[in-house]
């Protein structure tokens, strides 16, 4: 670049502002692209229960898997073999602010039939720090979504214990999509 277009290019660019990316929710595309519908998540109610807890301990991991799911299913999901479709980042934010982040992140993500999430949390040394009050927050509010199939801890090189994976409910499309895949293929 000659040293008058470099200065041409400063000026035309003076007043330009970057964009702010969101760093707390991140999306990746999935193979199989649906049209993408905006979901206004003010509508609707935000269940997930604040109050009194019982802070879990630093050393007990978080994982719950809902009956039903195969045991092969949660292995696969705690060995990180699913592909992370989206993650949540829920880094230095005041638990209200988690809460909400949440609750939208997770009907977002069901609306766009993703399945396979993770949700960085981070993590503190000390049993009452903030990151371990999220962690046990996070641990009571996936539980209280019917959609939540499964989470566990994330492998070191996704987070570990700062981060846990999460398996979401196969959505009625998806679950016809994959039975008329099978009814072809017995044909």
């Amino acid at each position: 670049m000659k040293p008058d277009d470099k200065s041409l290019f400063l000026d035309a660019m003076e007043d330009v502002q970057p964009l702010k990316r969101p760093v707390d929710i991140t999306w990746q595309p999935s193979r199989n692209q649906r049209s993408r519908q905006s979901i206004d998540t003010t509508q609707l109610d935000n269940f997930l229960t604040l109050g009194f807890l019982d802070v879990l301990p630093l050393a007990e991991p978080l994982a719950f898997q809902r009956e039903g799911v195969q045991q092969g299913v949660f292995d696969k999901l705690r060995s990180g073999k699913y592909p992370r479709q989206a993650s949540l980042n829920l880094l230095r934010q005041p638990v209200e602010q988690c809460r909400q982040m949440l609750f939208a992140f997770i009907a977002q993500s069901r609306q766009q039939s993703l399945r396979n999430l993770i949700v960085i949390h981070g993590k503190g040394r000390e049993q009452n720090s903030h990151p371990n009050i999220v962690r046990s927050y996070l641990a009571r509010w996936l539980t209280e979504f019917d959609e939540v199939q499964a989470f566990c801890v994330a492998l070191p090189h996704h987070g570990g214990s700062g981060a846990c994976y999460v398996a979401l409910r196969k959505s009625d499309d998806a679950k016809l999509e994959n039975w008329e895949r099978h009814a072809r293929r017995s044909r």
